[in-house]
């Protein structure tokens, strides 16, 4: 992958810290700049509520509203994306931060933390939202209680993606 067309962006959602423990682990790797998608409401912390929402949430087709933004998201040309895989697929708010800007000539490769279910369909899902505007590359799944001992893993999937040698 060529990144001629802009900075790194490392952007995340992370409920448990899991994912933001990757996430961090991937700046270590190829730099870039690190943003934690924040929504306004915050999800409970006991597990069962939180898998309760997200359900909802995601059956009902709601779009949280983000408390944050993106500085300069034209500046980036690749966007190394976060999130817990929950029922299947992304937390919504991975889908408004998607819907939020526009990708267009971004090169977009997502990382998952998850407790069996991998990436599910959720790299679909995201090819879906940006399609004919961004390349999706290959995501990454790390099993949420390995997160800390992943880093061979990240180095092989980052040297795949040819950030780094």
């Amino acid at each position: 992958m060529n990144n001629s067309s802009g900075k790194i962006l490392i952007a995340y959602f992370s409920h448990s810290g899991n994912t933001e423990a990757l996430a961090k682990q991937i700046q270590g790797a190829v730099g870039g700049d690190l943003f934690k998608i924040t929504t306004v409401h915050t999800y409970p912390s006991v597990y069962n509520e939180t898998t309760d929402l997200a359900k909802r949430e995601l059956e009902s087709g709601f779009r949280p509203e983000l408390s944050s933004e993106v500085p300069e998201m034209d500046s980036y040309g690749v966007i190394i994306l976060g999130y817990p895989n929950w029922w299947g697929t992304m937390p919504t708010a991975l889908f408004s931060f998607l819907q939020k800007y526009d990708f267009s000539g971004k090169t977009i490769l997502p990382f998952c933390t998850h407790e069996g279910s991998r990436l599910g369909r959720s790299v679909s899902d995201l090819t879906k939202i940006v399609s004919g505007r961004a390349t999706v590359g290959e995501g990454l799944a790390v099993r949420g209680s390995a997160v800390n001992s992943a880093g061979d893993e990240v180095q092989r999937w980052l040297k795949s993606a040819g950030l780094i040698q």
